[in-house]
């Protein structure tokens, strides 16, 4: 699969600083093209460009239903959604085949938005919010099982980390169906990841195990399938200080009788401290992980990868 240790995501060019907006500027991230760049191979894409478009070029916007919107050209009246739609269900085609664990859009862009995009009326007044780009909505229809983010969103804590767990998910599930396509594999990998889905979902996490208790009774198409769709909706909750919380006592539970009671109540201090949002969820963390590693405990407890999920430099799980 090649750089196994890369997620790989498909983004619109102008976040990576490429001058390919409309007047021949870019949206550089910093995030993007700075923090996390070292562990992504990036597929860019500009649906305007790619579609003929050129730079700088006359500015679009969509208009008419929020349902059915039309994508406009604002000076001239031309109507692009056809020639976008044409593009982009031809591109997506491709990106399918492109092996993405994501993929980041432009917030606002008439094509790239993927969410509370302006949608004009026709008739004039003001626009509602509640369109999505044109390019945007055949990506997410077409590639459903797709982690997608758009940058504006990117710079909520919360769902930054949130996003970034999904695509090291998604990209460590892509790894097992190319390495170990098997009933054992699908085991392995359940196994490495309970403690991600209880971070999310309880139900979503209880759902996950009983699929996998119908390893070798059920079609193998059929449960991974089934397995996938569950991951990629528990992966859509956020996890928050009281679902780590529940986490971090469960993992408690395998400690209780290596640590004595002074460091099991320095832990459980810390961790209480964090469900009140007093300090970040990597200060008990750290010192729960400190602890298992110095016991003999069950090997699934130590490959978990809720306590590895994304490289620590990213520093996601130290924010209040």
């Amino acid at each position: 699969m090649g750089d196994e240790g890369k997620v790989r995501l498909g983004i619109s060019s102008c976040l990576l600083g490429n001058d390919v907006r409309y007047n021949g500027g870019h949206l550089n991230d910093s995030f993007l093209t700075g923090t996390i760049s070292k562990y992504v191979e990036w597929v860019a894409v500009c649906p305007e460009v790619e579609m003929g478009m050129g730079v700088p070029r006359e500015t679009i916007q969509l208009q008419g239903k929020s349902a059915s919107p039309r994508l406009i050209a604002t000076k001239t009246g031309v109507d692009h959604t056809e020639g976008m739609r044409s593009f982009a269900e031809a591109r997506v085609a491709e990106l399918g085949g492109a092996n993405l664990d994501g993929f980041v859009l432009t917030k606002d862009s008439p094509s790239c938005g993927l969410m509370r995009v302006k949608v004009h009326r026709k008739e004039g007044g003001p626009p509602s919010r509640d369109g999505i780009g044109a390019f945007a909505w055949v990506l997410t229809t077409r590639m459903p099982d797709l982690p997608v983010e758009e940058n504006g969103r990117l710079t909520d804590p919360r769902l930054r980390e949130n996003f970034v767990d999904r695509i090291f998910v998604r990209r460590r599930w892509r790894a097992m169906l190319h390495d170990s396509p098997t009933p054992r594999g699908l085991v392995s990998f359940h196994t490495a990841h309970k403690l991600t889905f209880m971070a999310h979902s309880i139900p979503y996490y209880r759902e996950a195990g009983r699929i996998v208790a119908h390893v070798g009774s059920r079609p193998w198409d059929e449960l991974v399938a089934e397995y996938a769709r569950v991951m990629r909706e528990a992966l859509t909750f956020l996890a928050t200080p009281s679902k780590h919380t529940n986490v971090m006592h469960h993992l408690m539970g395998y400690l209780k009788k290596a640590i004595d009671g002074g460091d099991k109540q320095e832990l459980l201090g810390l961790i209480e401290e964090y469900r009140q949002e007093r300090v970040p969820l990597v200060v008990p963390l750290t010192l729960l992980k400190h602890h298992l590693r110095k016991h003999d405990l069950p090997a699934w407890v130590h490959q978990q990868a809720y306590l590895s999920p994304y490289p620590e430099e990213l520093m996601l799980r130290n924010h209040v």
